[in-house]
């Protein structure tokens, strides 16, 4: 078997988590970070002498700035498929999500960073790719470029065109700068229809609010 073997039932029995307000990663979905605090660096460098692997998780109060502040129950693992290390120290890393998890337990931490029992029995089928074909994809993009346009956003349109549906409504999901609470729902969709469902809401409920806010000027 191989280190980095993600299969389903290979998945870590011990999983540490990454705790970040806003931020969303999605099975087959790239997450670029930034880390600089010493409790990731030395998360990080944990990681990459063992699986690669860490969850991504949201605190519940994005304001919480305590030390363990009160997490979802819901996040996502991802494998460190990019690694690189700035003269400052930083380091600079892109995760490929894998799993979706619930946090069973929360273990003592270790190096100052948060270590969880993870629970991936219900997330067995995001290790599957969904076939195309299920998402209206016109009613999408006639809210995303109504969207686009309230949020002066450029966006390559021939490259979203031609991107297959997990690929679309995953990267919209995660890189839409929606609040904290619209990320965690979007994660915790139960299957890609849901959750084009939900990204198709949100994109309609910015734009009217756009709307009303200029209507008041």
């Amino acid at each position: 078997m191989s280190l980095f073997d993600t299969r389903f039932v290979n998945l870590p029995e011990n999983l540490a988590v990454f705790p970040l307000a806003g931020v969303l990663l999605l099975p087959r979905g790239n997450l670029p970070l930034n880390v600089f605090e010493p409790r990731y660096l030395n998360l990080v460098e944990d990681a990459l002498a063992s699986d690669r692997i860490i969850g991504i998780i949201q605190p519940k109060s994005p304001d919480d700035e305590s030390a363990q502040p009160t997490l979802y129950d819901t996040g996502c693992a991802g494998r460190i498929v990019h690694f690189e290390e700035a003269d400052d120290g930083r380091f600079l890393i892109t995760l490929k999500g894998v799993c979706r998890f619930n946090i069973n337990d929360e273990l003592p931490s270790h190096k100052s960073y948060r270590v969880v029992k993870p629970n991936w029995a219900a997330f067995e089928n995001d290790m599957s790719i969904p076939p195309d074909g299920k998402i209206d994809r016109k009613a999408l993009f006639k809210r995303l470029k109504l969207y686009f346009s309230h949020k002066n956003i450029d966006a390559e349109w021939n490259s979203l065109d031609s991107a297959p549906d997990e690929r679309l409504i995953h990267s919209l999901s995660m890189v839409c700068p929606f609040n904290p609470v619209e990320k965690q729902a979007l994660l915790e969709a139960p299957n890609l229809q849901e959750r084009s469902t939900i990204l198709n809401t949100l994109l309609e409920m910015a734009a009217l609010g756009d709307d009303i806010s200029s209507s008041r000027q």
